[in-house]
């Protein structure tokens, strides 16, 4: 009987070490498995691929999406299993994520964790007035559009500067967006950044200047934006206005003219151009127009604050983006003759 007991006990030791090894090989199989998983980088049906993780989704959901997009995931549980050791199940943010070949799945998810979402790129471009702005975003196809459903009147309420002109009051830069961003978001975050910049400039202002606020400094550098073809004259150019305002000299600019000209000018000014009286003639009016006429940039803010001492009065165009600056009206007339009256000659000669 001692002798059966005994064997008894020896066949379920067998049993169970055979059980234990078992499951240790099978542990160890699937161990295998996922680490294989860990180690191989994701199958994508083409080298750069971009995944959409939507607000609210669960982590299950996450899977699915990759699964959609056409990656083979696997079998989830070795998904599920990675998220529990790297703890990031519940820490996986919205938005597109740009997934390129050799990203494995430990990579992957700690890139969602991060946040690290596909940034797109806006840029407002010096000189541009507000029509050519509205028009650059509507046609943006990523941004969320609802300018067109605003007036600019509504449009200036929804970023909270109701009654405030539209012209010039947006920072020419280039903003990083995602995915789901309206076109107003960029609109108020270029507000911002153009209110922050010009209280700024403000305050490094010369003294004496014939310019009594930033409000007054943003018109002026609209000007100067617009007449500047060659960075370097911005401060030489803004030397001539600022000497012309303060000897209440009419600044004479063809931009404010065309501003003022909207829908009727079509490339040229012409002699009827300059003598009809607009709010923005400057050729008829003395001193600044009543607005911005586009969006300067940082420097030309900085060039009206800061203009060039000197005794120029007046400047043509070379044709080559560059300016003769003169002191005299005699000298400015000689100019004219050379660089604009001779070049209209020679291509009516072509």
């Amino acid at each position: 009987m001692r002798t059966q007991s005994g064997w008894i006990l020896r066949t379920l030791a067998w049993l169970v070490l055979l059980a234990v090894l078992a499951l240790g090989a099978v542990a160890a199989f699937a161990w295998q498995q996922h680490q294989r998983f860990v180690d191989t980088p994701l199958a994508l049906p083409q080298p750069d691929l971009v995944v959409e993780v939507r607000r609210g989704d669960a982590f299950r959901r996450v899977v699915q999406r990759l699964r959609e997009a056409g990656i083979d995931t696997g079998h989830e549980l070795h998904w599920q299993a990675l998220a529990w050791r790297m703890d990031v199940g519940h820490r996986i943010h919205a938005g597109e994520y740009r997934l390129q070949a050799g990203i494995t799945p430990p990579e992957l998810l700690a890139k969602m964790a991060r946040g690290e979402v596909v940034q797109y790129r806006f840029t407002l471009v010096e000189g541009w007035n507000f029509r050519e702005l509205r028009q650059a975003l509507a046609a943006n196809d990523v941004l969320v559009q609802r300018l067109p459903e605003l007036s600019d009147e509504a449009l200036m309420a929804a970023i909270d500067r109701e009654g405030v002109h539209p012209e010039g009051r947006f920072l020419p830069e280039t903003y990083q967006f995602t995915r789901g961003t309206s076109d107003v978001e960029i609109l108020r975050r270029a507000n911002r950044d153009m209110e922050r910049v010009l209280a700024a400039v403000w305050e490094t202002r010369q003294p004496d200047l014939p310019i009594g606020s930033a409000e007054e400094a943003l018109i002026l550098a609209s000007l100067i934006e617009k007449e500047t073809g060659v960075p370097a004259e911005r401060r030489e150019i803004a030397g001539v206005f600022t000497r012309r305002l303060r000897i209440g000299m009419r600044l004479q600019t063809d931009p404010s003219v065309i501003y003022g000209m909207g829908d009727r000018y079509q490339g040229r000014i012409g002699r009827a151009g300059l003598d009809t009286d607009t709010p923005y003639n400057t050729y008829t009016r003395h001193g600044l127009p009543p607005t911005p006429i586009a969006m300067p940039g940082r420097a030309a803010i900085q060039a009206a604050v800061d203009p060039l001492d000197g005794d120029t009065l007046y400047f043509v165009s070379r044709g080559d983006g560059s300016h003769h600056f003169s002191r005299t009206l005699t000298e400015h007339n000689a100019a004219v003759r050379r660089y604009i009256l001779n070049r209209s000659r020679n291509r009516a000669g072509d």
